[in-house]
């Protein structure tokens, strides 16, 4: 399921909104798409994502942290974080067959995640980043190497990523990456995506 791009929307960073975003890294060949938006109110982000959802009929739609959300739309499934509703809760809420995506910063939460049910990671922050308030310390290409060396988890890395440093997040062996600032504030989303998928390609 993780492979390449992973694209979290962010309405305030936005040039073209997440509507368009969406469907440009879709257009891009990204496989799975993070509904994210902090921003708006319960009733508003029930009908972005429905409208969502409806053109990510071939790429995986997940929701950030907000479980009824992503039952109320018919969502793939969530992500969560260490603040959010914990995984055996969401788990229970959604049942076996939807995907539950866990944040972890550490290798100690990695093990806890794994072993509870968590179908893939997403190791944050990587590098220090200004996307997310109260993201923490970075942990560096390190964490992905032992969460790939320990674990048996697809990887998903975040956080202060871009084009420079990206390929240095690829060696590290993570299976897929999200570079929020990098692609939804450039004029064509599209365009800025793929030259992050080349680099999967190229490292």
């Amino acid at each position: 399921m993780i492979s390449g791009f992973y694209f979290i929307t962010d309405a305030v960073l936005s040039r073209a909104g997440n509507y368009n975003d969406v469907r440009s890294a879709l257009q891009a060949g990204v496989r799975v798409i993070q509904y994210r938006n902090k921003s708006a109110n319960t009733r508003e982000m029930f009908e972005e994502a429905l409208r969502l959802k409806k053109i990510c009929a071939k790429a995986v739609f997940l929701v950030n942290d907000r479980i009824d959300i992503a039952m109320a739309v018919g969502a793939d499934g969530v992500h969560i974080g260490e603040d959010d509703i914990p995984y055996p809760a969401a788990r229970k809420l959604l049942g076996r067959k939807k995907i539950i995506g866990v944040t972890v910063h550490s290798l100690e939460a990695a093990r806890k995640a794994q072993a509870a049910g968590a179908d893939y990671l997403g190791a944050s922050p990587i590098f220090a980043t200004k996307t997310k308030k109260n993201a923490g310390r970075p942990v560096g290409t390190v964490l992905i190497k032992k969460l790939k060396e320990e674990l048996n988890l697809p990887v998903v890395a975040i956080g202060g990523i871009n084009l420079k440093n990206a390929p240095e997040v690829i060696r590290a062996g993570t299976d897929g990456l999200c570079a929020i600032s990098a692609v939804v504030t450039k004029p064509d989303v599209e365009r800025e995506i793929k030259k992050f998928q080349e680099l999967f390609n190229g490292c």
